[in-house]
């Protein structure tokens, strides 16, 4: 018997979503855990898989199109089999719906209007003002993440007096975590714009107004918490020896412009400064297929590059030319200000908590490597097996952390918690700063298979699709720079963890090994300790433990 799949809820906070790709058609066969679609959420473009086997027999939302949670997305069911109740049932459905709502509406301005004229009786003109036009939508500064308490506007994609459709990119919003499109729910004229470019405002401000064109909205208080950057006469004042660099927006607020193209999820910069409008979608292609976006023209509204764009991207053997840089003449000091992004503001905040009330202590240690050069090279020669040094130094510190509990621990002002699980954070370098996605049960796992997590969170992390749940509840974190070739560094702890571990390159120096001076590879480790905590020789005899494992990596697999 067919059944009907409905537009699933991905996130808490998910209303609507958009089908941005249908990786199944009409006709073909599918089978339980199948990817159907990829589905564009307010937070991530996410695969849904099946959870039906059969064929697909329909489908009621196309690529592009916008629906709302619930609503008939496809039908599954045997090949040939009669749908038409199923498609008249859900046409019926969205009438009786409609005629409820209209009724309940009817029904509600009747009692409007009853109290609209006791009131009248006592104040005159005081109800009509607080009453919305006809088709006046307000549309408030949205909550794009679980923790976002204030938003920035980053810069407005429509002006005041310009058409939006349903689904049309009103404004790229800085959040605490990532700069993130919003995409208008509604259609009609922008009215008003509540909050401008480079202004700061709280989850449910006051943020546009959208309605029939002419429609005046002097009446509708534009009251917004917002907090202004600071002047961006200063800056540009002081950028005025930049001018003659060519720009892609004719933006009076270079302050603005800068911090969208730097953190925008959505966009990056081409070879000439300007600013690339793609989907996530056309993104992840043009990653998987190693194109350049500033290479393409976009065909979506404001250029914006979408999966036809990619899929039709035939490389142009002429090369651009490169814009010359800008030139400042010697002796001439200038600044350029840029305004803190939300994940900046969040990583000052919270590492100078954890600086300025953790008492930091640094424990160091240099670790012979020769014995895991030679097991990683013998691992690795395993068929469909592949892992790196910081896979075993994810798992050496598990495993030691399972001998040593009271560095997994935390502290609060009444009691020491110590973790009896073990979730590893791992420090990933992004482009506005840096993200700690975590790996549950670490010391479960194998080397393997932390390189696979590791992999994949960090590539989430660099594309911005990390959710919240995969960066909560580290109970020790891992920092490692050796790629970078930084052979020692210290780090701050990462609360509410009592512990982080700094990880250096493996260098060739002279050693001493049975009274021999030979050249050995070594790896330096430096281990932050909150002394409220961890004692001195309880951070000590961790270390201890974990050099017996990186240096014998063989005792890990007994």
């Amino acid at each position: 018997m067919a059944e009907v799949v409905n537009m699933p809820r991905l996130s808490d906070t998910m209303e609507e979503g958009v089908v941005a790709a249908w990786l199944k058609q009409v006709g073909d066969k599918v089978e339980e855990g199948d990817i159907l679609a990829e589905i564009e959420t307010d937070k991530a473009t996410m695969e849904f898989e099946s959870f039906q086997e059969g064929t697909l027999l329909h489908i009621g939302v196309q690529e592009g199109e916008t629906a709302p949670v619930d609503q008939l997305l496809c039908i599954i069911g045997e090949e040939g089999e009669d749908i038409s109740v199923l498609l008249e049932g859900d046409a019926s459905s969205d009438k009786k719906e409609e005629k409820a709502s209209k009724e309940e509406s009817s029904s509600n301005d009747d009692k409007d209007s009853s109290n609209d004229s006791d009131d009248n009786s006592d104040s005159g003109s005081n109800s009509s003002s607080s009453d919305l036009p006809e088709g006046v939508v307000i549309v408030n500064m949205p909550r794009l993440s679980d923790t976002m308490e204030e938003g920035t506007v980053a810069s407005w994609l429509k002006k005041e007096g310009d058409e939006v459709e349903e689904g049309d990119i009103l404004a790229e919003i800085e959040t605490d975590k990532a700069t993130m499109e919003f995409e208008s729910f509604n259609a009609g004229t922008l009215l008003k714009i509540g909050i401008q470019e480079g202004e700061t405002a709280k989850v449910d401000s006051l943020l546009a107004i959208i309605g029939p064109a002419g429609t005046d909205v002097s009446g509708i208080s534009m009251d917004a918490d917002t907090t202004p950057k600071k002047e961006p006469k200063k800056v540009e004042k002081k950028e005025e020896p930049k001018k003659e660099a060519p720009k892609a927006e004719t933006k009076s607020e270079p302050k603005a412009s800068t911090s969208s193209t730097s953190s925008s999820s959505a966009s990056s910069s081409n070879s000439n400064g300007g600013r690339i409008f793609a989907s996530p979608l056309a993104k992840k292609m043009a990653e998987e297929k190693g194109i350049n976006l500033s290479q393409i023209s976009g065909s979506g509204e404001n250029g914006r590059i979408v999966k036809s764009d990619i899929e039709n991207f035939t490389p142009s053997a002429a090369g651009a030319s490169a814009a010359p840089s800008s030139f400042v003449a010697v002796g001439t000091e200038t600044f350029e200000e840029v305004p803190n992004s939300q994940m900046r503001k969040t990583i000052a905040k919270r590492l100078g908590e954890s600086k300025f009330t953790a008492p930091h202590y640094y424990l160091g240690l240099d670790l012979d490597m020769d014995n895991a050069i030679a097991s990683r090279k013998a691992i690795n020669e395993l068929p469909d097996t592949k892992i790196s040094f910081n896979d075993m130094v994810i798992k050496a510190a598990a495993m030691a952390l399972r001998k040593h509990p009271k560095v997994n621990t935390q502290w609060t002002d009444k009691n020491t918690i110590i973790a009896k699980h073990i979730h590893v954070g791992v420090a990933v370098a992004v482009d506005d700063g840096l993200l700690v996605p975590v790996l549950p049960f670490a010391d479960q796992m194998s080397m393997q298979q932390i390189g696979a997590k590791v992999k994949e969170l960090a590539s989430k992390a660099r594309n911005k699709k990390l959710q919240p749940d995969e960066m909560q509840g580290s109970t020790f974190t891992i920092s490692n720079l050796g790629m970078f070739g930084i052979t020692e560094f210290t780090s701050i702890i990462n609360q509410p963890n009592s512990a982080i571990m700094s990880v250096g390159a493996i260098v060739q120096k002279p050693v001493v090994k049975d009274g021999q001076i030979v050249v050995g590879n070594v790896m330096k480790i430096t281990l932050a300790c909150d002394h409220r905590t961890v004692d001195g020789a309880t951070g000590a005899a961790f270390l201890q433990t974990f050099k017996s494992y990186i240096e014998n990596p063989i005792v890990m697999y007994v």
